[in-house]
């Protein structure tokens, strides 16, 4: 089986449990698999018995080209209402008697999920700041009150102070010349010592520093100097720099063309992400393993941290010059098979035998339709679906 019909039978078997109707007749053999495959993509508790009225009566084509009509009907009224919402986008703004500003807006979904987001995280930003600030002179706080009674601003007065925030960050940078490999790093400071797997305080705390606060564990640590570019910070004991070298990528580029030639994307058995992967160090650098083909693997970020911080494995296994196997290990040490474990399907016989304990009478005749050749009207079985909503 592929990939895309395993995906396919779980989204199946995720949809029949909010859909008792068409379920039950699954499972009486009513209806064929390829019928409740086609329902599943638009079913609801509210419409099922109208695709189950069709399936039960015509053909799995019939149910096919009902569901691609519906949809497509669907597909065309949600492109003429965000049509709709970019003509009706707008935002206007005026000065009011009192000399305050109001601005009202009107946005698109996806405009207005990215503005909610950066006002979120301007408020988290501007809460964290208030955290420094002393009590007695706290913009958080009201000064009609006495301290001991003070009350916090409204959300709707924070939101006013991050979306001030927002305008003076983008101000104080130059969007259009900064190149985002600048704007959007992230760096952590770490010592060798917490890089290192035999560290006694790696598995007790130990911690790096990000630049702009906060902290991570030892092995997230690890995990983000597997593939990444280093400076290396030469500092006396009171913090005075003495010697700063020259930032340099741990994976080189000619290495990375050929990893990604060799194992195409992610080696985690199962998976088939192949953009957003890192290379992987078996054996990290700072432990003294090499940056070379056989000590390096393609990992997703999803699974370059379960080896890192959940207690995964992976070693590897060379088959000849440049090929290599990897062994993936679970917590316990167990190895995960590299592909899906083929299953015995059961004895017909004896599923056949059970089925008719539970009263399920199951034959070849059991799914057969009643349709006799006649013409569908789709139009009737379309407009039963949209009734419904």
């Amino acid at each position: 089986m592929n990939i895309g019909a395993a995906r396919e039978q779980v989204r199946v078997a995720r949809a029949l449990p909010g859909l008792p109707k068409i379920s039950a007749a699954f499972r009486q053999g009513r209806v064929s698999y390829s019928k409740v495959r086609a329902m599943t993509r638009v079913a609801t508790a509210a419409n099922e018995d109208v695709l189950l009225h069709v399936a039960l009566g015509g053909t799995a084509s019939h149910v096919e080209r009902q569901v691609s009509v519906y949809r497509n009907i669907k597909r065309s009224d949600a492109l003429k209402l965000e049509n709709l919402r970019h003509t009706q986008r707008e935002l206007s703004w005026f000065e009011d008697d009192d000399g305050s500003w109001v601005f009202k807006g009107r946005f698109t979904p996806e405009q207005g999920a990215v503005i909610a987001k950066a006002l979120e995280a301007a408020m988290d930003h501007l809460f964290i700041e208030q955290k420094k600030v002393p009590e007695e002179v706290s913009a958080e706080t009201s000064h009609s009150q006495p301290l001991d009674q003070a009350v916090p601003q409204p959300v709707s007065s924070r939101r006013a102070d991050a979306l001030q925030r927002m305008a003076e960050a983008f101000l104080s940078g130059d969007a259009s010349h900064a190149s985002s490999g600048d704007r959007y790093l992230v760096n952590i400071h770490t010592a060798m010592e917490t890089l290192k797997a035999d560290n006694d305080d790696a598995g007790t705390g130990a911690e790096s520093e990000l630049e702009d606060g906060g902290r991570v564990s030892a092995e997230t640590s690890r995990r983000l100097s597997c593939d990444c570019s280093v400076v290396h910070w030469h500092e006396h004991p009171n913090g005075e720099p003495l010697n700063i070298g020259r930032k340099s990528r741990i994976v080189p580029p000619a290495i990375r063309r050929a990893l990604q030639r060799r194992d195409v994307g992610c080696r985690f058995p199962g998976c088939t992400c192949t953009r957003f992967v890192d290379a992987h160090h078996i054996r990290h650098w700072a432990d003294g393993g090499e940056t070379a083909m056989e000590n390096l693997v393609l990992l997703c970020r999803r699974h370059h941290r379960l080896v890192h911080e959940e207690g995964f494995g992976v070693q590897a296994g060379q088959l000849g010059p440049i090929n290599f196997t990897f062994d993936f290990t679970l917590p316990n040490g167990k190895i995960i098979p590299p592909c899906p474990e083929s299953r015995f399907r059961g004895n017909f016989s004896e599923l056949a035998t059970r089925n008719r304990r539970l009263g399920l009478n199951i034959t070849p005749k059991t799914p057969v339709p009643s349709w006799l050749g006649e013409r569908m009207d789709y139009s009737i079985a379309v407009e039963g679906l949209l009734q419904r909503e």
